[in-house]
């Protein structure tokens, strides 16, 4: 750890940070020459690892030709053939892809082109969003008030957008014994229509979720069913849907969209964080034909825009990125790793008495802790047990993203892994491992015996 004098303002000023240095594959190296293996991308980002040669290679060639172009004068090789790239692939009915910086400013974008949608159908008097509680889509401000993340949202209240939300699909904590999957799924969905029913569906702009939550939640994955009835709602009252797929998407999940597991397609899809893996800052926004034609045939303007959209560099790194990714069968790896890790986490916390519940899919995977493993309970937030998790796996080289407020914003903890595609069988005991001694010393200090 470095004691130089710093002047950024970092998310924990009096946080002692290491200097990352150098990348080595799923690796990050800090100045001291100490390893760590990236367990969570950073915040589900680094899916190709830190040294892809491809990629970097990518970037230089396009600052070569030319690094920035401002798109209200030009657009640019790489910025295009990333559109038709992505636009190929996507659900069907997302034709077309704006480009950004990141997660939240893709929000901001679907937020106001939704608006914008339905006020070029004369449709004025639609303003309200509805999205579930415990959900996470960016932070800024828009982006905070569509999303539930009470924790981040509580003290920026009074400068808030107003909207609303349901109930997340939290099988773990809110299926009822009488139910299946399936039942409970369909009762948690029909929360939005009569939510819609309350409000007026002439009032309503659309409904935002995530499929896979990431951050706030640890990893949730929808009961089979769920997201169907979430879009034969909003086809019946006329509301968008709006997918978030910032983090759970681009492969992460084992499909490059993560809607496609679910069967379905929403009217606007957001992605970013895989999208350019860490190599260059970007974000993308897919909207549906049907709402390009109405904003081209209507004002014939979107009204929106930020300096850096569709940036070149950052264009070229991002398509590289995505070529590597298939041109290499990338997501059969994470499928195939994800089988392992899975097999992995429930052979060393299966059974173990703080940890209720292990979910996910590909890469992508969470553990809630629990006081008690029979009832559930959630240990006591005083602990921050999640903290504890964090720092004894930094010190034995492991990057994890552990969380709290798991529940409701105060109550829960889990811990998020999202590790490179590029991880091998090797990577994954590695994990394994050092996530389990991480979590036993936490315990220990806390004074939890397992």
């Amino acid at each position: 750890m470095s004691s130089k004098k710093t002047r950024i303002l970092h998310r924990q000023p009096s946080s002692n940070l290491a200097y990352a240095d150098k990348g080595d594959g799923p690796y990050i190296i800090d100045q001291d020459g100490k390893s760590y293996i990236d367990a969570s991308g950073g915040a589900a980002v680094s899916c190709l690892g830190h040294s892809n040669s491809r990629v970097t290679q990518a970037i230089k060639d396009q600052i070569d030709n030319i690094a920035f172009a401002h798109t209200s004068f030009f657009t640019t090789e790489p910025a295009e053939e990333l559109a038709e790239f992505l636009s190929d692939r996507a659900p069907e009915g997302l034709d077309y892809v704006y480009f950004v910086s990141g997660g939240s400013e893709a929000t901001e974008s679907a937020l106001k082109l939704a608006r914008q949608y339905f006020l070029e159908k004369g449709e004025k008097e639609r303003k309200y969003f509805i999205a579930r509680r415990q959900s996470y889509h960016g932070n800024t401000l828009g982006a905070l008030s569509v999303g539930g993340n009470m924790w981040r949202r509580q003290q920026f209240e009074p400068i808030l957008i107003d909207a609303d939300h349901v109930a997340p699909c939290y099988p773990y904590r809110d299926k009822l014994p009488s139910e299946t999957d399936e039942q409970y799924g369909q009762r948690v969905a029909n929360e939005l229509e009569q939510h819609i029913k309350e409000i007026g569906a002439e009032n309503v702009i659309g409904f935002m979720a995530e499929p896979v939550v990431g951050a706030t939640s640890g990893a949730l994955v929808p009961v089979p069913g769920y997201f169907k009835r979430i879009r034969e709602i909003c086809d019946q009252y006329g509301i968008l849907l709006i997918l978030d797929e910032v983090m759970c998407g681009m492969g992460r999940t084992g499909t490059l969209f993560a809607c496609e597991q679910e069967g379905i397609s929403p009217d606007i899809l957001t992605t970013a964080k895989g999208l350019g893996a860490g190599y260059q800052a970007i974000g993308a926004m897919l909207l549906s034909n049907e709402i390009y034609e109405t904003i081209v045939n209507g004002s014939g303007f979107f009204q929106h825009g930020h300096t850096y959209l569709a940036h070149p560099t950052a264009c070229a790194a991002a398509l590289a990125v995505q070529k590597e990714i298939e041109e290499n069968n990338l997501l059969e790896n994470v499928n195939a790793m994800g089988k392992k890790l899975e097999e992995a986490l429930l052979e060393r916390f299966g059974n173990h008495p703080n940890i209720g519940d292990i979910r996910g899919r590909g890469l992508f995977w969470g553990l809630e802790l629990v006081a008690d493993r029979s009832t559930k309970e959630p240990l006591d937030p005083a602990l921050k047990i999640h903290a504890g998790i964090k720092k004894h796996a930094m010190d034995l080289g492991l990057i994890c993203y552990p969380g709290n407020g798991t529940i409701d914003g105060q109550n829960g903890n889990h811990i998020l892994l999202a590790p490179p595609f590029i991880i091998e069988e090797k990577h994954v005991v590695e994990i394994a491992d050092k996530l389990q001694k991480a979590v036993e010393s936490a315990l220990t200090d806390a004074g939890i015996a397992a």
